[in-house]
C-alpha cells in the first residue's frame, strides 16, 4: 500500500532523520521525499511517499505517534489505497452555493463515490446547504469572516478527513495546513483558466482582453504556489460577441464551474489521478 507521511512543527535540527529511519526499518520503500524550512515561521515541513505491506499499517502509526512525543511535530500517516469504506470529503465553502451543492448532489447520486462528512466555512451563507443534505456543519470564522486554520484541521482530524474540497471557499490556507494535508489531499476550484488567468476577478480578467472562451480549473493545493501541474481537471464554455460580462459570469458560476469541480473530484476519489513531486499522475 502507498502511504504519505506528512510532519510539520518548530524547525531545529534532527527533524528527518527519525522518519527516514523508521519507515525504512518497517522495510518500507520510499518513493518521495520533500522537506522546506520556512524560515520566516521557523517551521519545518516534510512530506514523505512510501510503498509499505499492509501488516505493517499498525507498526507505522505507532512509530509515527512515538516521533512525534520526541521531536514535537505535528505527524500525519494516510493512505490513498482506501478499502472497506468509501473516502471522506470535508467541503469547504463561503458564499456561494452552486459549487458545493453540486458536489453534495453527485455523492448523493453516487457520482463521486465518497461522502461527505462535513462542511466548513468561514461564513454562515452556505449553512442551509448542510442541512438539506444533512451534513455536519462547522463555522470557523469570526465575524470578519478570518478564519481559524487550525480549527480547520483539528475538524478535519477529527472527522478522519481523506479529501478536503475548497468548493469556492475564499481563503488562502496557510503553508502549516497546506503541509499537514499535503500530497493531494487538498482539491481547489479555481473559476478561471490556469494559468492564463489568475487572480480573484479572472473572469473580468478575460473579458477585458476580449476572450471568447471562459473556463474554470479544479486542481490539486501543493505548498509551493505554482498551480501549473496540479490541474486535474477543466472545463470551458464560449460566448458570441458582445455577450455582456454579468452573462458570462453568471453562466459561469451556475453552470461551468460545479461541473468541473465535480469531474474532478470523481476523478480524484476513484484513484485515476495522483500527486507525485507536485505534478499529476494518470494511474489508469
Amino acid at each position: 500500500m502507498q502511504f504519505i507521511i506528512t510532519a510539520v512543527g518548530p524547525d531545529h535540527r534532527g527533524l528527518a532523520d527519525p522518519i527516514v529511519h523508521c519507515v525504512t526499518e518497517l522495510g518500507a520503500n520510499i518513493s518521495e521525499i520533500q522537506m522546506f524550512d520556512h524560515d520566516e515561521e521557523s517551521l519545518f515541513s516534510m512530506l514523505t511517499r512510501v510503498e509499505l505491506a499492509p501488516n505493517r499499517v499498525r507498526d507505522l502509526s505507532e512509530a509515527a505517534n512515538e516521533i512525534s512525543v520526541r521531536t514535537g511535530l505535528s505527524i500525519r500517516t494516510w493512505s490513498p489505497d482506501i478499502v472497506d469504506r468509501k473516502p471522506r470529503l470535508a467541503i469547504c465553502a463561503t458564499y456561494r452555493t452552486e459549487t458545493p451543492r453540486a458536489v453534495l448532489q453527485a455523492v448523493q447520486d453516487g457520482q463521486i463515490a465518497a461522502e461527505a462528512a462535513v462542511m466548513i466555512s468561514n461564513r454562515q451563507a452556505c449553512r442551509s446547504l448542510a442541512e438539506e443534505y444533512d451534513v455536519p456543519w462547522f463555522t470557523i470564522g469570526d465575524a470578519e469572516g478570518k478564519a481559524d486554520d487550525d480549527q480547520l484541521i483539528n475538524i478535519c482530524d477529527e472527522h478522519q478527513i481523506d479529501y478536503i474540497v475548497l468548493a469556492r471557499y475564499m481563503r488562502i490556507l496557510p503553508p502549516s495546513s497546506v503541509w499537514k494535508y499535503a500530497g493531494g489531499r487538498i482539491i481547489n476550484l479555481h473559476h478561471g483558466l490556469l494559468p492564463s488567468f489568475p487572480g480573484m476577478r479572472p473572469y473580468h480578467d478575460a473579458f477585458a482582453v476580449r476572450m471568447l472562451t471562459y473556463g474554470a480549473t479544479c486542481h490539486f493545493i501543493v505548498p509551493e504556489l505554482d498551480a501549473g501541474n496540479q490541474i486535474i481537471n477543466q472545463s470551458t464554455f464560449s460566448v458570441p460577441p458582445g455577450t455582456p460580462i454579468d452573462a458570462i459570469v453568471r453562466r459561469g458560476q451556475e453552470e461551468n464551474e460545479p461541473a468541473c469541480l465535480v469531474e474532478g473530484v470523481r476523478r480524484v476519489v476513484a484513484g485515476e489521478v495522483r500527486l507525485h513531486f507536485n505534478r499529476i499522475v494518470a494511474t489508469a
